[in-house]
């Protein structure tokens, strides 16, 4: 019996693509009568979902989340904005003169690394080289960042002097201590405080915003106002419904104690659920107090929470259905039977939830990365300046290779070799040397252009330091190597899985080393023969 498509006609007959065609053709039609966006619109945006390493979800059995700024967004300057207030004030009570400060959310991006032996702010490409750097709240020149850093490398590995702005939580963190460098270069912090470098500085700060954590009133101001504070999303709780409902096992595994947890995803959730389903309902297990990254690492003691009030009593072994404090993630993979790259985990932070979560368990992995929407659209409307500035230095390119041509023909002469260069000519030395002149002035007025548009390139995304992807130009960021190398996918929001499918295959892009591109290949053909010489 003929296998029947979508109209009913035989399908598999005649050659394979033009079945592909039709099938394909029929298929979308059918979406449009099921009111069902393509899937290729929905993709190509803001809201897709990249892919760095092939990952098919039909092999995943269990999805594992963080919580804060993953499955619950927080509004930035509302929760950062409160987490620096409450570091400032605890500032001024150790007798910190920060009267007069205010948070500045624009100051400062993820991906950047706070200096601490400088008192410095600097945005890395990916081998670790430094491209811009502020220094206290002030952005300094290129040249100055060639003289201080041009010969040192970011490496994170060097805990006591650096330290990644992995997540948004790290917003309030840097805005503060990039102003207190400020406050210790003007002199004006009191003697009796004692001595302070940059290093000393950034303890002190810590020391405030720590403070700021555990003494509660942070979290309990945002319990009692979450509309302040939490950005609801609707199609959140269909994308999980949609995952649980696929099959997969679903898991919360957060720092957030349970009390905060149970009151954010309360607020988040429960509104857009079936009226018989609370937020615990979607979860296999649930863990909070996870002590990640350590939750990933080792084994800690775990208790089960046993009372809506948080009464705790420890256990040996998780249960489906349960909820917990600490134990580890070894501990969930017995528990559900399920382990490494069978399990995805989701979550905001590129160190604590993302790298650590791959490289001790091997599981799968997924970035959530807000800003990636706005980043999207700003190189969207880029197009044409970014277009136009390539065009000036490929310019820059063509003059320089031809000066550079006759300068090494000036050079041959004088040492009286008969080689003859690309740029070979019957000029006399006079007439070379004028020529060059001349096209230095062309890479002059060159450069005049080129320099201060290469300076305000990613201004859509943040007049000072740039695109979040990209350390400059020419190459990625900092940041973007990361994703790269622990994210198998990353994506603006959980519920961009709703467009997709809990059966998507995600296939990563084809990834050329720097000698195999075709269009360079082919418009070189005419000139390499097959004998590698020049025609």
């Amino acid at each position: 019996m003929a296998l029947r498509g979508i109209d009913g006609h035989a399908v598999c007959e005649g050659p394979i693509e033009q079945v592909v065609r039709t099938e394909t053709r029929e298929a979308e039609d059918l979406l449009k009568k099921l009111d069902i966006l393509s899937p290729p619109l929905s993709r190509n945006s803001a809201r897709g979902i990249f892919c760095s390493r092939s990952l098919n979800l039909r092999s995943i059995s269990a999805i594992g989340y963080d919580m804060d700024y993953t499955l619950v967004h927080y509004n930035v300057k509302a929760w950062e904005g409160l987490a620096y207030d409450y570091c400032m004030e605890n500032l001024k009570k150790m007798g910190f003169p920060v009267d007069g400060l205010t948070f500045d959310p624009d100051l400062v991006i993820r991906g950047l690394v706070i200096d601490r032996e400088r008192g410095n702010l600097v945005k890395a490409d990916r081998f670790g080289c430094i491209k811009r750097a502020m220094h206290g709240t002030k952005m300094l020149s290129t040249q100055a960042v060639r003289e201080i850093y041009g010969s040192e490398l970011v490496d994170l590995r060097i805990e006591g002097r650096w330290v990644f702005l992995s997540t948004f939580f790290s917003v309030s963190e840097a805005v503060a201590y990039m102003q207190m460098v400020d406050i210790l270069d003007d002199g004006i912090i009191p003697a009796n405080l004692g001595y302070f470098d940059y290093k000393g500085l950034y303890k002190a700060m810590g020391i405030a915003l720590v403070t700021a954590h555990l003494e509660g009133h942070l979290k309990n101001e945002i319990m009692s106002n979450p509309e302040q504070f939490v950005e609801l999303d609707p199609e959140l709780p269909v994308t999980l419904l949609d995952q649980k409902e696929a099959g997969k096992k679903l898991v919360l595994i957060t720092n957030s104690d349970y009390h905060y947890t149970d009151k954010m995803m309360r607020y988040s959730f429960n509104r857009f659920l079936p009226s018989d389903m609370g937020w615990r309902d979607l979860f296999d297990i649930i863990v909070v107090s996870a002590n990640k990254p350590e939750f990933f690492q080792i084994s800690h003691p775990m208790y089960e929470l046993v009372t809506d009030e948080g009464l705790m009593r420890p256990c040996f072994k998780v249960q489906i259905g349960g909820l917990y404090s600490g134990g580890s993630a070894k501990m969930v993979e017995s528990s559900l039977n399920i382990h490494g790259n069978n399990i995805l985990y989701i979550g905001d932070h590129i160190y604590t939830d993302v790298n650590q979560s791959k490289v001790n368990l091997q599981w799968r992995t997924a970035l959530i990365c807000r800003e990636l929407e706005e980043e999207y659209n700003a190189l969207i409307h880029s197009r044409g300046y970014r277009q136009s500035l390539l065009e000036l230095i490929n310019q820059k390119e063509v003059v320089g290779d031809i000066l550079n041509q006759l300068q090494l023909t000036l050079q041959r002469r004088s040492k009286r070799l008969n080689a003859q260069t690309i740029a070979a000519t019957d000029m006399d030395n006079e007439n070379l040397s004028q020529s060059m002149k001349k096209l230095l002035v062309v890479m002059q007025k060159l450069d005049g252009k080129i320099a201060p548009m290469l300076e305000a390139d990613g201004a859509l995304f943040n007049k000072r330091w740039g695109y979040l992807s990209r350390g400059d130009f020419w190459d990625k960021s900092h940041l973007m190597r990361q994703i790269e190398k622990y994210a198998d996918i990353y994506t603006s929001r959980v519920s961009n899985f709703l467009y997709y499918t809990p059966f998507m295959y995600f296939r990563s892009q084809e990834q050329k080393p720097a000698h195999d591109s075709y269009t360079h290949y082919s418009s070189q053909l005419d000139q390499f023969p097959s004998n590698g010489k020049l025609n």
